[in-house]
C-alpha cells in the first residue's frame, strides 16, 4: 500500500511492486499532464517533483523520472505534477515564463520542462543564486525538447523571478509518517537490522536503490518483479562518514544509498575531477536519485564511477547474515555482472580516501553524447611523481572488459619511469595485454582500442604540461 501526497491531497494506493510512478499516475490516478516519452529515463517528458521531509523539518523537492521511479518509493512523500502548479487562473512562474518567452511548441515534452524549472524555482527560493549557465545547464540537462530550441526554454528559466508567486502551504506539508507492512513484496526496511533479516528470509528479492538501471528491465525488457528490498531509508547507508582505516589511509565511509547529488559536494571539495565526472553522469535527475553503492553493485563494465574508485583505492563495506567485512574494491568485480557478494549480502558503504596533495587524478569519458550517455570508454589515472619518475601509478578503465579493471601491465610499464614518450608507448603497447575488448553498439573493440591508447597520451601531454601551465588538453563538459 502506497500513502502520499499529491499535489497537497492524500492518495492511499495499493500497486505491484514493478509499478512505476508514470504508470500510477496515469492509468491509476488519470493525471495524464505527465508524459512517457523514452521510458528509459533519458528524455526527461515524465519529469516529476518529489518531496522529502529533512531532519529540519523541512520538504525538499528533487525532479526525477517518473517512468522509472518505483511507486512505492513514493510512501510518506510529497509528489509534485504539473496538473498541481497553478492556482486557479494564476499560473506558477515556471509555466508563466514558459509561456511569455515562447517555450513550447507540440508541447509533448512542456510538462517534463516546466517540473525542471519547478525544483530550480525551489531551489532558487531557498538558496537564492546566480543562474549561471552551467547551473542551467545541470537543471535542464535531462530535457529533451525536439521542436522548440533550447534558447526560449532557458530564457524562461531565467526570467522565472519576474512572475509573481504566492507559494501555497501545501508544498511545505510533511506527508504521514508511513507505516510498514510486514513482509510486504515491495519491503522498505529503516534499519541496516532489518535490511539483512529481509534479505535472509528472501535471497531472491532484488534490492533498489534509484532504480535508474534496474527499472529499464521492466520499461525495456518487459520483466516482472515479485519482491523487492528497497535500501534508500536504510539508516546506516545513507550516511557519510570520516573515519580511518587500519592501513593508516583516512577518508569517508560513503553509505550505499547516498546518492551522487548528496555527494557531490564533498567530491567538489576534495576531487574536483571526480565531480566533474558526476556532470556527465545522466542528468539531474538521475543524479538526484541514483547512488554510489548501486553503480558499483550493478558490476557493469561501462559502468562511471568504479573505474575512479579503482583508481582511488577504494574499498567496499559489506553486511550480510554472516556479519561484515571489508574488502578492496578490485577484488569485488569477478566476472560480467559477478561479484563476490555473498547469499543476502549488500553493500553497506563504500570508502573514498582522503586525497594525498602529492597525488594527481585525472578522470576522462568517451561517450557519443556529451551529457546522458553511456561511456564507450573511461579512464581513471593517479599517480605521483618523486625524484622525476612516476609512482604508485593504477590505470583503470571501463569499457575494455567485462568488469571495470586495472591495467596492471601498462601500470608496470610507467612505474619508476621518467613520464617520457618512451615510457608511455610501452604503456600503450601493454594495453593489449591487459584488455581485449568487445565490439558493440558503442564502439568496435578496434575503437577501443585506440581509445584507450589515446587516452594515456593525453595523460603523458597532462603531465608534460603541469610545469608550464594548468590549461587542459581537453574540452571541459561545459563549453562557454
Amino acid at each position: 500500500m502506497i500513502d502520499f501526497l499529491l499535489n497537497g491531497q492524500p492518495r492511499h494506493f495499493e500497486a505491484t511492486p514493478d509499478t512505476s510512478v508514470l504508470e500510477l499516475l496515469r492509468e491509476s490516478l488519470g493525471q495524464t499532464g505527465t508524459k512517457e516519452g523514452c521510458a528509459s529515463g533519458d528524455c526527461g517528458a515524465c519529469t516529476v517533483a518529489i518531496g522529502e521531509t529533512g531532519p529540519d523539518g523541512q520538504v525538499r523537492y528533487h525532479s526525477a523520472n517518473a517512468c522509472i521511479t518505483p511507486a512505492h518509493q513514493l510512501h510518506g512523500r510529497q509528489l509534485v505534477t504539473v496538473e498541481g502548479l497553478a492556482e486557479g487562473e494564476t499560473l506558477h512562474p515556471a509555466q508563466a515564463a514558459m509561456v511569455e518567452c515562447h517555450g513550447s511548441q507540440c508541447g509533448f515534452c512542456t510538462p517534463g520542462i516546466v517540473m525542471s524549472l519547478f525544483t530550480l524555482h525551489e531551489q532558487q527560493q531557498r538558496s537564492p543564486s546566480p543562474l549561471s549557465p552551467q547551473r542551467l545547464e545541470a537543471a535542464l540537462g535531462g530535457n529533451l525538447c525536439r521542436c522548440t530550441g533550447y534558447r526560449p526554454i532557458r530564457d524562461a528559466a531565467l526570467s522565472m523571478e519576474e512572475h509573481p508567486h504566492t507559494r501555497p502551504l501545501w508544498l511545505d506539508a510533511a506527508a504521514p509518517k508511513p507505516t510498514e507492512a510486514k513482509d510486504a513484496p515491495f519491503a522498505q526496511p529503516e534499519t541496516l537490522a532489518q535490511l539483512v533479516e529481509i534479505r535472509s528470509r528472501h535471497p531472491d528479492a532484488r534490492p533498489v536503490a534509484g532504480a535508474t538501471d534496474l527499472w529499464l528491465e521492466v520499461t525495456q525488457r518487459l520483466s516482472r518483479f515479485e519482491r523487492l528490498v528497497d535500501v534508500t531509508r536504510v539508516a546506516e547507508l545513507n550516511t557519510i562518514e570520516e573515519a580511518t582505516l587500519d592501513d593508516g589511509r583516512s577518508g569517508w565511509w560513503v553509505g550505499a544509498a547516498v546518492t551522487y547529488a548528496r555527494l557531490e559536494p564533498l567530491l567538489e571539495e576534495h576531487y574536483e575531477p571526480f565531480a566533474h565526472l558526476l556532470h556527465r553522469l545522466g542528468s539531474a535527475q538521475v543524479r538526484n536519485r541514483g547512488t554510489l553503492g548501486g553503480n558499483v553493485a550493478n558490476a557493469s563494465p561501462i559502468g562511471d564511477t568504479p573505474p575512479v574508485l579503482l583508481a582511488l583505492g577504494s574499498r567496499l563495506w559489506l553486511a550480510g547474515p554472516q556479519g561484515e567485512r571489508e574488502l578492496p574494491l578490485e577484488d569485488f568485480f569477478i566476472d560480467y555482472k559477478k561479484t563476490a557478494l555473498g547469499e543476502g549480502e549488500v553493500i553497506r558503504a563504500i570508502f573514498l580516501p582522503r586525497p594525498d596533495p602529492a597525488r594527481h587524478l585525472k578522470v576522462w569519458k568517451l561517450s557519443k553524447r556529451r551529457e546522458d550517455d553511456i561511456s564507450a570508454v573511461l579512464g581513471a589515472f593517479t599517480w605521483r611523481i618523486e625524484d622525476a619518475v612516476m609512482r604508485d601509478v593504477r590505470l583503470a578503465f571501463g569499457g575494455m572488459a567485462g568488469i571495470p579493471k586495472r591495467a596492471s601491465h601498462a601500470e608496470a610499464a610507467l612505474e619508476g619511469k621518467p613520464p617520457e614518450a618512451a615510457a608511455f608507448q610501452a604503456a600503450r603497447l601493454a594495453l593489449a595485454e591487459d584488455f581485449q575488448p568487445m565490439s558493440d553498439v558503442r564502439g568496435s573493440a578496434h575503437y577501443r582500442e585506440i581509445s584507450a591508447a589515446n587516452l594515456l597520451e593525453r595523460l603523458r601531454l597532462v603531465i608534460a604540461q603541469q610545469d608550464t601551465t594548468d590549461r587542459e588538453v581537453m574540452l571541459h563538459a561545459y563549453a562557454h
